[in-house]
């Protein structure tokens, strides 16, 4: 810290700060240091193109850097309190260049690593860039990347953590144009946790420090958002029912949330739903959203029409509601609520 030009902690006031807002401490750490004496020139390396790379490797020494970066990390984790995710990031031992090839969990001495992590913090949450193919990570993290179904390994499901940008850069970048909109931000938070993952979005900030007013607009989408729909997104997974077309579903318990990305024209059918249902409404506003009964109508008369027996059918405003995804939360009846996968 003193041998920074801030000559002072920047690390502390960060914690302390997200802790006085009630949240818990997760660092991410690089398994990356270009500037370290001991790391050497690989296929990412800046240097990787230099004609004498191999040279400039004589003398440094891979296993050193592996005990430094231990040594922070223990410096990480007992310096600071209680710290509940270390996330390191990463390893890419498939890279080739040449002579130059990628690191992995060799390089990093990754078993020592997660051996020391587990002995000063035994509750933490470890993800898994640190190649250790033998070991179930704590979390799985696909970056930049939206699965269709929960993701599984050996045939079972897993923890896993979407993490994604607000634009296409991780770090500011005052030219970058490709900025999600608001409808993209929530739709990509609610189909996450539709199929039972967590959101880590990133956001950069300039080098002043501060947020600039489309990294400060893409949060507020969240912020308006959440505000109205938090029971839908909040202890909520993946359910067993099965979604309408144009539709994520994620349930908690009792509580069945439909988030509707395309308003269809006054009905929402749902299949396998009938006799399930006690009371169903709209989140943003909590006006009532009511059904049809199942009825043996025909469609030969104009005003008729059938409704199957297992099936639901909700009728909606014609008009979409001005809310960025919509959501019905329904309450289930006692002994319904068994579609909830875990």
């Amino acid at each position: 810290m003193t041998n920074t030009p801030y000559g002072k902690d920047l690390l502390g006031p960060f914690v302390d700060a997200f802790r006085a807002e009630g949240l818990r401490i997760g660092f991410y750490y690089s398994l990356i240091d270009w500037h370290h004496p001991d790391f050497t020139v690989d296929p990412r390396h800046p240097q990787r193109n230099h004609p004498d790379a191999m040279k400039i490797n004589e003398g440094r020494d891979i296993r050193r850097y592996a005990a430094f970066m231990r040594e922070q990390v223990r410096e990480l984790l007992t310096g600071f309190g209680r710290i509940d995710i270390m996330w390191f990031d990463f390893s890419y031992p498939q890279w080739k260049l040449g002579e130059l090839v990628g690191k992995g969990h060799q390089d990093w001495e990754s078993e020592k690593l997660v051996r020391l992590v587990r002995e000063l913090a035994p509750d933490i949450i470890i993800n898994n860039r640190l190649d250790l193919a033998g070991l179930q990570p704590d979390i799985v993290t696909p970056e930049q990347y939206m699965p269709r179904a929960w993701p599984k390994r050996d045939g079972g499901r897993v923890v896993w953590e979407a993490c994604q940008t607000l634009s296409g850069s991780w770090g500011y970048h005052r030219d970058e144009d490709t900025w999600k909109s608001t409808e993209q931000l929530v739709q990509m938070l609610v189909g996450t946790v539709a199929i039972g993952g967590n959101l880590l979005m990133n956001v950069g900030p300039t080098a002043r420090g501060t947020l600039d007013h489309r990294a400060i607009s893409a949060l507020s989408a969240y912020e308006e958002w959440m505000a109205l729909h938090e029971r839908s997104i909040v202890g909520c997974t993946q359910s067993d029912f099965t979604a309408p077309p144009d539709c994520r579903l994620t349930q908690n318990g009792d509580r069945l949330y439909i988030h509707l990305f395309n308003w269809p024209y006054k009905h929402l059918h749902f299949d396998a739903l009938a006799g399930k249902v006690e009371y169903a409404q709209f989140l943003h506003d909590a006006s009532e959203v009511t059904w049809l009964r199942p009825s043996a109508n025909t469609l030969w008369a104009n005003t008729q029409f059938p409704v199957a027996e297992d099936e639901l059918t909700f009728v909606l405003p014609v008009r979409r509601p001005k809310v960025t995804v919509p959501v019905i939360e329904v309450k289930l009846k006692s002994g319904s609520a068994a579609g909830i996968q875990k």
